[in-house]
């Protein structure tokens, strides 16, 4: 095997864009060696079959070769896995796969975050209940970056919380029980709050909560970044299911 080269990897396409006259450069979200971007020689070309087997999320096992950032593409092997027919399936893993793009540090493996992003896509899948996915996809890619945090422990006073108080959050932190420096959020019920500690992501107000805080805690990772995804959701006609 050539320094530097790869074969049998598990991936993903996360984005694709021309390169040159024929050829693709592609994000990937990778097991071992998470997001990299690779050159697919002439999978822009009319006749290569590269380019269809080059599709978001379709299970992919790939081989590749270069000693730098940008590694040139030698092997790809299509594998089975869930289709996103539904719209709002499809737009919800775009969103997904924006994320990663975004924010995800370049050559960072993240295994439990890719064990994760499988797992939500066979989710979505089955599904047009997309906000409890989304919601739990979102708190792991935090955790992946060290912004983790307990829907029912206040942070700043190390107790649990209480279903008749109201808190805070600051993404720095996680849920806090008083307003200071970095509070980002106010007025968080407390049994929304152990409700989705307990795993409920189900009800009116475990939904409405859970939205509040991820939103706000993408957003601080995002850095003023935006998503343009996100413009999918309030366009979709007869649709109230915004990442």
């Amino acid at each position: 095997m050539r320094k530097g080269a790869q074969e049998q990897e598990p991936a993903y396409v996360i984005h694709r864009r021309p390169w040159r006259e024929t050829s693709l450069l592609v994000d990937l979200f990778s097991l071992n060696h998470g997001r990299i971007t690779v050159i697919a020689r002439g999978a822009n070309a009319s006749k290569s079959a590269l380019k269809a087997q080059l599709q978001p999320f379709q299970p992919l096992l790939l081989g590749w070769a270069g000693r730098g950032d940008l590694k040139t593409l030698t092997q790809v092997d299509v594998r089975d896995g869930p289709a996103l027919r539904r719209t709002v399936s499809l737009y919800s893993g775009l969103y997904l796969n924006e994320l990663v793009q975004r924010v995800l540090p370049q050559a960072d493996p993240h295994p439990t975050l890719f064990a994760a992003y499988i797992e939500t896509l066979g989710l979505l899948a089955q599904t047009s209940d997309v906000e409890p996915v989304l919601r739990k996809f979102e708190q792991a890619f935090a955790a992946a970056l060290g912004y983790d945090f307990a829907w029912g422990l206040a942070m700043d006073t190390g107790e649990t919380v209480s279903a008749t108080q109201a808190y805070c959050y600051n993404p720095e932190q996680g849920i806090v029980s008083s307003v200071a420096a970095g509070v980002r959020l106010r007025n968080l019920p407390g049994d929304a709050l152990l409700a989705l500690a307990a795993g409920d992501f189900e009800s009116a107000a475990s939904r409405r909560v859970a939205k509040r805080v991820m939103r706000v805690l993408t957003d601080f990772l995002l850095q003023g970044r935006p998503l343009n995804s996100r413009s999918l959701f309030t366009h979709q006609r007869g649709e109230r299911h915004e990442s």
